[in-house]
C-alpha cells in the first residue's frame, strides 16, 4: 500500500481481524510467554528501560487529612475516623501552566486494536468480561467485528462500548465502570485505594466535569458529535502517559476534586450531601447576591426533584456552580449565568432584568459606605462593554463574543469581584483577555491557589500523627506506587469491583438552551 494512504473502514476491519487471529495462534502465545519470561529475568531489558536504574515519580503518602469527616449519605454507617479522612493526594510536579499535550505513544503500548490503555475496562466489559470474569479471543474478535461495522472513529467506538443497551448517547451512569477502573489502576490515584468511601465522590466530580465541558446541548446525554468536538478522548489517552493525575486539569485532577469537595463540605453543615439557599449564600463570604442565589435554586441551571421539593441542591449541582462561579469565561459558564439572569426565559437580557439584579448590588454598596453608580451610568458602561447587535437587548451570542463576560456578570451579582474589577483599569482587563500562549484558566488558577491554602491549613491545624500515617501509607504501598504499572499488567485483567457510586439525578429539563 502506498505510504500515507489511510485504510478504508472495511479494509481496516479485515486487518484487525487478521491481527487478532494471529494473536490467538498457539505459536504466537508461546512467543509472547517467552518474551515475558525474558523481561522478568534479572538484567533483562527492563533494566535498560530505566525502571530499575532510576527512581519512579515521587508519590507522597497522604499523611494529612482534610477536615471533612464521615461524608456518606443519610443512613449510611459511620466509618472509623481514620477511614473517613479525605487524603490530600500524591505529591505533584510544579505548576507551570496547563499541561502540554504530547503525542500518543506507539501502537505497541496500546491495549488492543490501537485503543489507548484506559479503554481496557470498556473493552473487557463490552466483550462480556464482567459476567464471566474472563474474555476469550473469539469473544473479543466477535465483539470487535460487530463494533467496526457501525463505528468508524474513536468517538463512535467509545460511545458504543459505554452506552447502555438500546441507547445511542451516554448518560452519567454509563461512565461509572470506566472511571472506577481509572481509580483502581491509575498510579496517580494509588494513595486513594484505601479510602474507598471517597471513590464515588471523585467519580461524581469527574462525571460532572465531563458533562460540563462536553454536553454542550445541556441535554443530560452526550452524543458522538459532542464527543468528537471535545478533548475528552485525548485526555483519556493521556492517562496512560501521565503518571501525575493532577496534570490532567480538564477532567481528572485529584487536586481539583479535593478543592471542590472541601468547599462543599464547608457549606454542608448537616453533612447530608445537600445544601440549601442559606448554605450556598455563605460561599465566598456572602459575595453572591440573594437574588442570584434564588435563581440558582429556581431550577434554571439545576436538575432533579430535590430542588423543587426540598429547596436543596446536590453535590453534583455544586460542581457546576463552583466552576461557573470561578471561571466566567468558558461557554458553559456564560450559558449558566445567562440562564440565571434571563428571568422570563425569552433568550434576551432586557433592561428590566439587569436593573432587577443591580438594585441589590446598590443596596450592598450603600451598606459598605461605597457610592454606587446610578443604574443608567452602569448600563451605559455594560452596553459599551458587550456591544450588543440589537440596541437594548443582550443575547447569549453577544456575551460569548464579548471577551469580558466575567466583568459583566460580576457587576450584577458578585459584590467582591465587582469591586475588584472596579479597582483595576479596564485596559488591563482587555490586555489579560487578549493575551496569547498557554496560560492557566481562571478555574485552574483558583483551584491551584485554594489547594495550596487547604494544604497549608491542614499542616498548621492538624498535629502529625505517626500512627495515622502508618495506617494509610505502608512501605509496600509506597513501593507499589513507584513500580511501573505496565510491567505488572496482563493483556486483559479483570477489573476490580465497582464502588457504590451514586450519581445524583440530572435529568434533561424541558427548557432548551436559550437561542443565541
Amino acid at each position: 500500500m502506498p505510504p500515507g494512504k489511510v485504510l478504508q473502514p472495511v479494509l481496516k476491519m479485515k486487518v484487525d481481524e487478521l491481527f487478532l487471529c494471529w494473536l490467538s495462534e498457539s505459536s504466537t502465545q508461546a512467543m509472547l510467554q517467552d518474551c515475558l519470561q525474558r523481561l522478568k529475568m534479572p538484567g533483562g531489558p527492563e533494566g535498560v528501560a530505566g525502571d530499575a536504574g532510576q527512581p519512579g515519580p515521587p508519590f507522597a503518602a497522604p499523611a494529612l487529612a482534610c477536615r471533612p469527616r464521615g461524608l456518606d449519605g443519610p443512613g449510611a454507617p459511620s466509618p472509623s475516623p481514620a477511614s473517613t479522612a479525605l487524603p490530600l493526594g500524591a505529591a505533584s510536579s510544579a505548576r507551570s501552566g496547563p499541561p502540554v499535550r504530547g503525542p500518543r505513544r506507539s501502537a505497541g503500548t496500546r491495549v488492543a486494536c490501537g485503543c489507548p490503555l484506559y479503554w481496557k475496562g470498556p473493552l473487557f466489559c463490552g466483550a462480556g468480561g464482567e459476567r464471566t470474569g474472563s474474555v476469550s479471543v473469539h469473544k473479543f474478535v466477535a465483539m470487535w467485528r460487530k463494533m467496526l461495522q457501525s463505528c468508524h472513529d474513536d468517538a463512535a467506538k467509545f460511545v458504543h462500548l459505554l452506552v447502555s443497551p438500546g441507547g445511542n448517547s451516554l448518560a452519567q451512569e454509563d461512565f461509572i465502570p470506566f472511571l472506577q477502573d481509572v481509580v483502581n489502576t491509575h498510579p496517580g490515584l494509588a494513595f486513594l485505594k484505601e479510602a474507598s468511601e471517597f471513590h464515588s465522590r471523585y467519580i461524581t466530580t469527574v462525571v460532572q466535569r465531563i458533562f460540563y465541558a462536553v454536553n454542550r446541548s445541556w441535554s443530560g446525554r452526550i452524543t458522538c458529535a459532542e464527543l468528537r468536538r471535545s478533548t475528552f478522548l485525548q485526555n483519556v489517552a493521556l492517562l496512560e502517559d501521565e503518571a501525575d493525575i493532577n496534570q490532567l486539569t480538564e477532567f481528572f485532577s485529584y487536586e481539583h476534586f479535593y478543592v471542590i469537595y472541601c468547599k462543599f463540605w464547608e457549606l454542608d453543615t448537616d453533612h447530608d450531601l445537600l445544601i440549601d439557599a442559606q448554605d450556598l449564600a455563605r460561599h465566598s463570604d456572602h459575595a453572591i447576591s440573594t437574588k442570584m442565589i434564588e435563581r440558582i435554586f429556581s431550577g434554571a441551571v439545576t436538575r432533579g426533584k430535590k430542588v423543587q421539593k426540598e429547596g436543596k441542591i446536590s453535590y453534583a449541582d455544586f460542581v457546576w456552580f463552583l466552576i461557573s462561579e470561578e471561571d466566567k469565561k468558558t461557554p458553559t459558564s456564560i450559558e449558566y449565568w445567562f440562564r440565571c439572569m434571563d428571568l422570563d426565559g425569552d433568550g434576551v437580557l432586557s433592561m428590566y432584568e439587569l436593573e432587577y439584579f443591580y438594585e441589590e448590588q446598590c443596596r450592598r454598596l450603600d451598606s459598605m459606605a461605597i457610592e454606587a453608580l446610578p443604574f443608567e451610568d452602569c448600563l451605559c458602561q455594560m452596553l459599551d462593554l458587550v456591544k450588543p447587535q440589537s440596541e437594548g437587548r443582550i443575547t447569549l451570542h453577544d456575551l460569548k463574543k464579548c471577551k469580558l463576560a466575567s466583568v459583566f456578570f460580576d457587576t450584577f451579582f458578585n459584590i467582591e469581584k465587582y469591586l475588584d474589577h472596579e479597582q483595576r483599569e479596564q485596559v488591563s482587563l482587555f490586555r489579560e483577555s487578549e493575551s496569547e500562549g498557554p496560560e492557566m484558566s481562571d478555574w485552574e488558577r483558583y483551584a491551584a491557589e485554594e489547594y495550596d491554602i487547604l494544604v497549608a491549613e491542614e499542616a498548621v491545624g492538624e498535629p502529625w500523627d505517626d500512627e495515622y500515617e502508618a495506617e494509610l501509607s505502608p512501605v509496600d504501598q509506597k513501593l507499589g506506587a513507584l513500580r511501573s504499572p505496565r510491567a505488572q499488567r496482563p493483556f486483559f485483567e479483570v477489573p476490580t469491583g465497582l464502588g457504590a457510586v451514586e450519581l445524583y439525578e440530572y435529568e434533561c429539563g424541558d427548557d432548551d438552551l436559550p437561542p443565541s
